[in-house]
């Protein structure tokens, strides 16, 4: 049971180094152990942007991840099919545009509509801060479907920060899975 625990602390921690080294369209890593060592599985909007010039940016995340875990990585990198419909790249595209002073609400309305219109069945964004002001105030933007009991369950969450004069800013990301619900049955 230790063991357990100690294993899944260290694949989170490992998890957090990559998305740390890799803030460029990162959306999930997966950790797989195979005979041979760790297998790593990023998936990435820009897998092009994530290799770098020549394999640069691998070789060095390997070679980190060699000295800081002590693991012997295989890294492979998937390209999301649709970032609009990824929790995570959402959340990190309104983060950025955050960062480049453009104004908040346009933000967020403009976001949520390339969602919808991306196939999603719904989506919730909270902007929490201060946003428009000194006062820390949350703005919740939303549209289309978001069911209690099953939204729960595949919901598809992301949590970022972006870092402006005025304070950090979180964003929340929510979008539902792609599902049957049990009122269309």
């Amino acid at each position: 049971e230790r063991e357990f625990v100690k294993q899944k602390k260290k694949e989170f921690q490992i998890e957090e180094f990559v998305s740390e080294n890799l803030n460029v369209g990162h959306s999930g890593t997966k950790m797989q152990r195979t005979p041979l060592g760790e297998k790593i599985i990023v998936s990435a909007s820009r897998p092009g942007l994530v290799v770098g010039r020549e394999g640069q940016n691998i070789k060095k995340l390997t070679s980190s991840l060699k000295r800081r875990f002590k693991l012997n990585p295989q890294i492979e990198i998937n390209e999301v099919e649709n970032i609009n419909l990824d929790a995570n790249i959402v959340a990190e595209k309104i983060a950025s545009s955050l960062e480049r002073f453009t104004k908040f609400k346009g933000v967020g309305h403009k976001v949520m509509q390339e969602v919808m219109n991306a196939g999603a069945r719904g989506i919730e964004i909270i902007i929490s801060g201060k946003v428009p002001s000194a006062r820390a105030k949350s703005w919740r933007f939303y549209q289309g479907y978001l069911k209690k009991d099953i939204a729960i369950e595949g919901v598809r969450k992301a949590y970022k920060i972006a870092k402006l004069k005025s304070g950090i800013i979180g964003i929340q990301v929510r979008i539902p899975p792609e599902i049957k619900l049990p009122d269309e049955i």
